[in-house]
């Protein structure tokens, strides 16, 4: 069944949690709800992410048939099927919260239920190396204005917007801070170490990144060169430009190191250099999967052979061979005739 998920909402979350760096050897889990309504929906639609770090190992979608908890992760899955039915049970009631909650705030503005809201909450835990806790994230955001979030002390709230104060006013009085706090400093650190148990064949490997350099003109002349880092893992990665050995780092445009999407990373860091002096420029990479950093700089393309040309010479030669070789034989033919003619 066609899911009707507005992708920018995701997309936008998502990507701030896959660019979100870490200290070695520390971790994070995400969790990722979303409520969406609409006019074309009978019933609301929830969606469920789970993120240890980048790798999605969970996922949940009511639209789905049948609508269940579902492992994701590029390991095996190491649960009973007993587990994924508690689960899904546990998913409903979720949905039913949230669903509540969706349904005080539209009440708030007077806004209807069969319009287009959406509601996104999201919850996560963070490790340090050693397996000590970080910090903790809880923040719901209603149709993207109103904002609730759990402070750093994980006793008091933020919030902005109508609806968002009032639904801080109920969380006060329920003791919602401390139920999260639990859930965060608890559940979710276990269920870090328990994911990393799981997975700890993957996610200790080692994929060596390949590396090349663009070089582009621009339209003022000049020239961007581009070394390009791809399909590389863990995400800890060193890209640098020199310019004769210099450092460039004031210069350089460089993007976060961003998931390929297959459990590898990609990252790229441009220079822009004046037009002829491309060789002047080294990037250099340093990464656990090198047995020592790289050094490479843009080599120019070498003029490659005319194929066709050759080709056509070829079959022209071996034409004019064959006619040669059947003119030969055929005039050897011919003496030999003439010759049994004048002897008869």
């Amino acid at each position: 069944m066609k899911t009707l998920v507005p992708k920018a909402l995701l997309l936008l979350l998502l990507a701030n949690l896959a660019l979100t760096k870490y200290p070695e050897g520390s971790h994070s889990l995400h969790f990722l709800h979303t409520l969406l309504t609409s006019p074309d929906l009978l019933e609301p639609q929830f969606i469920y992410g789970v993120y240890l770090d980048d790798i999605h190992v969970l996922r949940y979608n009511s639209r789905e048939e049948p609508p269940r908890m579902e492992h994701c992760a590029p390991w095996v899955d190491q649960q009973e099927p007993e587990y994924w039915e508690v689960m899904t049970q546990n998913m409903l009631r979720v949905i039913d919260i949230y669903d509540n909650i969706l349904k005080e705030m539209l009440n708030i503005y007077n806004q209807s239920e069969v319009g287009n809201h959406t509601l996104q909450i999201l919850m996560a835990c963070h490790m340090l190396p050693g397996g000590n806790f970080s910090h903790g994230q809880y923040e719901l955001l209603f149709n993207g204005h109103d904002y609730i979030a759990l402070n750093e002390d994980l006793r008091t709230w933020t919030a902005v917007g109508k609806a968002a104060e009032m639904l801080r006013q109920n969380w006060e009085e329920s003791g919602m801070a401390q139920s999260s706090k639990t859930f965060i400093e608890g559940e979710c650190m276990q269920s870090i170490l328990e994911k990393l148990d799981y997975g700890k064949e993957i996610l200790l490997r080692t994929d060596t990144p390949k590396i090349h350099v663009t070089c582009k003109v621009r339209a003022d002349g000049k020239i961007t060169l581009r070394c390009w880092a791809l399909d590389f893992y863990p995400a800890e990665i060193t890209l640098t430009w020199q310019r004769d050995g210099s450092n460039q780092t004031l210069d350089m445009d460089v993007i976060e190191t961003r998931p390929a999407g297959d459990g590898t990373f990609q990252k790229w860091a441009a220079v822009v250099v004046p037009s002829g002096e491309e060789q002047r420029y080294t990037c250099h990479v340093d990464h656990e999967g090198l047995p020592e950093p790289i050094t490479l700089r843009w080599e120019p393309p070498q003029p490659s052979v005319p194929i066709m040309p050759i080709v056509t010479v070829l079959v022209l030669g071996a034409l004019l061979m064959g006619a040669v070789v059947t003119f030969l034989i055929w005039k050897r033919k011919t003496k030999g005739k003439e010759r049994e003619g004048g002897q008869w």
